[in-house]
């Protein structure tokens, strides 16, 4: 096969066309198959497989530079560039990892995960070049989805107008985001679809851009012309391709959101191999919203291009109509949007992950914080059990959330409970609320939970005790459960248990009250230590007696990672938590 003797873009230029065309069959059928067994970005891999051959047929990476924005659609990129035996054998399939990484290659530039970024780094590598007077190729790779990003208007913006030599967006025009695209520019690119490309209307040239209209985009011997006919242009340009998500493999042409992303799964049927079969809480909140939607015409649902955080499917959102909001990539967007929803009388849900939250700490602040906008949010994979590459790790939002005044951050720690805090959210109309999706499997309350939580920072007392009080919040309730036990069997001592519930305040009253009977106060805390929740406890607890153990996460980018492994560096064990009450007690 072509694809085994290819070590770097050098072997790939020593192929005819022809050739070229046997080694995007090749290569497909290498994802499909490494795909089938590790999961990973199919569709919108499929897709790339004509144009990144194109692209290292005509550019000479390193020396030219390319920028995947995403990166998540990298991977025939990876196979070109001397990572092949990372997708041909299993052995080797976690040599390489979903996205760019300098650290794989000189190749890759950029350790990117988030989307709309790729044409401003652009823009920082041709200016750079320009001023150090050299002469290379930049080439920006972004899809349609990904332009309904703001970061890629404000990199079209300054690239139209302030980059005076070479810089080439390849933008892939495949009609999806994750699942359909959302935007009024979209309009404008069907039109310049059917008109291949000569509508007068045309938002590139807008931006001053030149522009180049590639109609087949699977078609290499037409992206290789229309690439050599850009290289080395003095000035920025646009060179717009059509492509197929899911290109060659038919299950994926026809089921082009689910396979955006997949585990592992039958190649014959594109059945999943092992699906869960337990309940799980994004369908469970889903259908809880889809009922609070039916009943009260108020209720908006809205997500940022991701409908996957909560499950909503294309049948779930036809279910529901106008009330389903999807504003593209766009989180900031959708901040400013729910508040101004809450303030014309409606009850908005955000739902997003927690990296991508990370997008709108300036909106939660000003638009919906200093408003005090009754917005809720719901922090979907914030927790260390959750997404593992180091560009979507969910475990920096306690400091950055708990932080803002005015926002009332909620960690539920089963589902009666993170549904009750759903509900009072939305009848309530004082508080932008947040909430934080438990990610440690569904779990159900022992008695009845609270339905009211608008008497604040209010800590639940879930078994009283003395000498020890462990305070575990959110999805680190049950290893508290599991701690409190063990304490017991070990000191005979009966300790404490605390549902604190709220992370964004504390009872003051109740920590008061502590002080008669504990010597040790346990927090656990499913994120980072550092400014986040428990390390406010130790400070309350400063100038008394008390002994204050923080457990949570080291500040640090994690990737890839084992997630027992973390847990016991950081101590987030019952067994090992208690290695260090023997130092104490």
């Amino acid at each position: 096969m072509f694809v085994e003797k290819i070590n770097s873009p050098k072997d790939l230029k020593a192929l005819s066309i022809e050739e070229c065309k046997v080694l995007a069959s090749e290569i497909r059928q290498t994802l499909i198959e490494r795909m089938s067994k590790r999961g990973g970005h199919l569709a919108s891999n499929l897709g790339m497989v004509d144009a990144t051959i194109a692209l290292h047929y005509v550019f000479d990476s390193p020396k030219d530079k390319i920028v995947f924005d995403v990166s998540h659609q990298c991977y025939t990129h990876k196979i070109l560039t001397g990572r092949k035996d990372s997708f041909l054998y299993e052995d080797k399939y976690d040599n390489a990892n979903g996205y760019t990484n300098p650290l794989e290659s000189e190749h890759d530039l950029f350790r990117v995960g988030h989307t709309a970024t790729s044409i401003s780094l652009a823009c920082g590598l041709a200016k750079a070049r320009d001023i150090n007077g050299e002469k290379e190729n930049v080439i920006a790779v972004i899809g349609d989805g990904s332009m309904s990003g703001g970061e890629a208007f404000e990199g079209l913006d300054f690239a139209g107008s302030d980059i005076d030599g070479n810089l080439i967006v390849l933008f892939n025009d495949n009609q999806m985001s994750i699942a359909e695209d959302h935007g009024g520019i979209y309009k404008n690119l069907a039109e310049l679809r059917s008109t291949e490309g000569k509508a007068e209307n045309n938002l590139f040239k807008a931006f001053g851009f030149d522009y180049r209209f590639v109609k087949n985009g699977n078609d290499i011997c037409e992206l290789v012309e229309a690439l050599e006919s850009v290289k080395d242009i003095n000035r920025p340009v646009v060179v717009h391709m059509c492509t197929v998500k899911g290109k060659g493999y038919r299950y994926s042409e026809e089921n082009k959101e689910s396979t955006h992303w997949v585990r592992p799964f039958d190649i014959e049927t594109g059945d999943e191999k092992n699906p869960f079969s337990g309940e799980r809480y994004d369908r469970i909140v889903r259908d809880h919203l889809i009922d609070k939607m039916k009943n009260d015409s108020k209720v908006v649902t809205m997500i940022a291009a991701v409908p996957d955080a909560l499950n909503f499917t294309e049948e779930h959102r036809k279910m529901v109509g106008k009330q389903f909001v999807d504003v593209g990539i766009a989180e900031e967007h959708a901040i400013s949007m729910a508040a101004g929803l809450a303030k014309n009388g409606c009850k908005p849900v955000f739902a997003t992950m927690s990296t991508f939250f990370q997008r709108t700490y300036d909106q939660i602040s000003q638009e919906l914080c200093i408003n005090n906008a009754a917005a809720t949010l719901i922090v979907v994979n914030a927790s260390v059990y959750a997404a593992n590459d180091v560009t979507h790790i969910g475990i920096f939002d306690i400091p950055m959330m708990s932080n803002i005044p005015n926002l009332v951050y909620l960690a539920p720690t089963n589902k009666q409970e993170y549904l009750a805090m759903i509900d009072w959210s939305l009848d309530q109309q004082d508080y932008p609320v947040a909430i934080r999706a438990p990610r440690n499997g569904v779990f159900y309350a022992s008695e009845d939970v609270e339905t009211d939580y608008s008497d604040l920072n209010k800590y639940k007392v879930v078994k009283s005790g003395e000498k020890v009080a462990v305070m575990a919040l959110g999805d680190f309730f049950q290893m508290g459960e599991e701690l409190v036990e063990e304490i017991e069997t070990k000191y005979g001592v009966k300790a404490t248990l605390i549902n604190p519930r709220y992370i964004t305040g504390f009872d003051y009253e109740l920590f008061e009250s502590l002080k008669d009977k504990h010597d040790i106060i346990v927090t656990l805390e499913d994120g980072v230590l550092d400014g986040g929740w428990g390390q406010k406890i130790a400070s309350y607890y400063g100038p008394s007696e008390i002994r204050v153990m923080n457990y949570g996460l080291k500040k640090e980018f994690l990737d890839r990672y084992n997630v027992n492994e973390v847990m016991e560096r950081n101590h987030l064990r019952p067994d090992l938590i208690l290695q260090d009450l023997d130092k104490i007690i």
